[in-house]
């Protein structure tokens, strides 16, 4: 029995300690339990669990030297508590991982090796098993950052993230999608375009993700209105029924090692062509697609800041694409400031909302950006007539086919919700006449996440104003909302050091 795998000697009790260690599986271990001393472990160690026989997951271990965690128990973080699935005092068995068959390969990459799809694919599939820790993936994804990653190798790693995770297949063609590359705060137009696409009948499986480093995600903001976390069943037939979707990607196991790897490329803030292309079309090809138009906001303080960046990554994402089936269209858009009026989960669903009911006080501009990017998309079906694309779109949304659809989809995702309103609000206000000349977009997100955003959901900020608008001294700038004094406080304290993070140029 001292060799079987569920030896008393390697077995501890499981106990869910609370602790938000974002996607990566931590277990917490007092230091000299008999666990540790019998498999020589020691902090950062990647370590085994099995439960029950037939569950088991990879998690890094933390050595706790104080006596709140017993010897004979072992904490799971929320994210290990999550995969594992235990109940609370189940008996788990402990134990060293077996090497990483991959390993070498990733090896092989730092220094400058060119991988194939197989190879790729090997190592994705260790990265979905929790097989390498995270400085193996910051390694991983260091050494493909920049310019590391030629188009062969890009059309290489898309293919493998997919080989690894579902794939969705639909019964009729085309099935169509979009996606923006991000960088502006507020742009979320992807409910109102699903919806108007839908409505004519035509498949639009979208997939999103959450928040990160931004205020929110379209998934956070679609789960202000509904359901989001739906498994790929549950997906299928929400767009069997509605033709359309929006839910949050990381629940239906399409292109999983992307997941992964974007927790360690968004904090590293490394941009890669190479990865960028294979994260968004691995996305895009797991879900089904066949058409997908791809929205490239261009600005100085956007995600890509040049006309000739839009076009290096536009022209790599058109190929590979074209290598695995997939027609990518680009669309190229105004990046220089943030897009409606809300920016945080709640306050964009308003926005959305007033759009889709055609309110005097929708934004104008995000409604134009959807009727762009809709009519876009439109135009991939073969029976929409060249050059009509936007007008239709504008029909849909100006007679509430978009609305009475968006309201369908809700419903069947699991029901229409409303967004909430946050406790604490101030405005901050022009110190002088003048004109907008400029948005810093980054520090605006940064504004909307020290308020709360996308955490508390209902925090963020309001921006009531617009490029090239006059305004006078003592006129609102933004209505920062929060749940609590104290993140009001330190939005405030932020906004304070960073006040030209809006640019008020002389008059007239």
């Amino acid at each position: 029995m001292n060799n079987d795998i569920h030896s008393v000697s390697h077995t501890l009790h499981l106990k869910r300690l609370g602790i938000d260690t974002y996607q990566e599986a931590v277990v917490y271990m007092r230091s000299g339990c008999h666990v540790c001393r019998a498999e020589g472990f020691e902090s950062q160690s990647r370590v085994a669990i099995h439960l029950n026989g037939n569950r088991s997951i990879v998690a890094t271990l933390n050595v706790v030297s104080e006596d709140w965690l017993p010897h004979d128990v072992a904490g799971l973080s929320e994210a290990a508590w999550r995969a594992l699935e235990p109940i609370e005092g189940d008996m788990a068995h402990f134990s060293h991982t077996e090497p990483a068959e991959s390993a070498s390969l990733l090896r092989a990459k730092v220094f400058g090796q060119r991988l194939d799809v197989e190879q790729y694919t090997r190592l994705m599939r260790d990265i979905v098993d929790s097989r390498l820790s995270d400085i193996e993936l910051a390694a991983f994804v260091t050494a493909c950052a920049g310019d590391r990653l030629d188009v062969e190798e890009s059309i290489g790693l898309t293919r493998a993230m997919v080989n690894v995770g579902e794939r969705l297949t639909w019964p009729r063609a085309p099935v169509l999608d979009k996606h923006c590359i991000g960088g502006l705060p507020g742009n979320r137009t992807t409910p109102l375009v699903v919806a108007i696409v839908a409505a004519y009948g035509h498949l639009i499986p979208k997939t999103s993700s959450r928040a990160i480093t931004s205020p929110a995600g379209t998934a956070d903001t679609m789960a202000m209105l509904a359901p989001v976390d739906l498994d790929l069943a549950t997906m299928q037939q929400v767009v069997e029924r509605e033709n359309g979707c929006i839910v949050w990607g990381g629940s239906a196991n399409l292109s999983p090692a992307d997941d992964i790897l974007i927790q360690v490329e968004r904090p590293l803030d490394f941009d890669s062509d190479g990865q960028l292309t294979a994260s968004v079309l691995s996305k895009k090809l797991a879900a089904g697609a066949t058409h997908v138009v791809v929205d490239i906001p261009v600005g100085p303080t956007a995600k890509i800041r040049s006309s000739a960046a839009a076009e290096a990554l536009g022209g790599r994402m058109v190929i590979v694409g074209a290598a695995l089936g997939l027609k990518v269209f680009l669309h190229i858009s105004d990046g220089r400031q943030p897009v409606g009026i809300g920016i945080g989960p709640a306050l964009e669903a308003r926005d959305v909302l007033a759009v889709f009911q055609n309110r005097p006080d929708a934004p104008a501009d995000l409604r134009a950006r959807t009727l762009d990017l809709a009519g876009a998309v439109l135009e991939l079906a073969p029976t929409t007539k060249p050059g009509t694309g936007r007008m239709m779109a504008t029909s849909a949304l100006a007679d509430g086919r978009a609305w009475h659809k968006f309201q369908a989809i809700c419903e069947a995702q699991g029901g229409m919700r409303e967004p909430p309103f946050a406790a604490h609000r101030h405005v901050l206000v022009a110190q002088r006449n003048g004109i907008v000349s400029a948005f810093d977009n980054r520090r605006i997100s940064r504004l909307a996440k020290l308020a709360g955003a996308p955490r508390t959901p209902a925090a963020g900020l309001e921006c009531h104003i617009r490029l090239d608008q006059q305004i006078t001294s003592g006129e609102p700038l933004l209505t920062v909302h929060a749940e609590s004094a104290g993140e009001l406080a330190y939005a405030l304290a932020y906004y304070t050091q960073h006040a030209d993070m809006i640019i008020i140029g002389d008059p007239a």
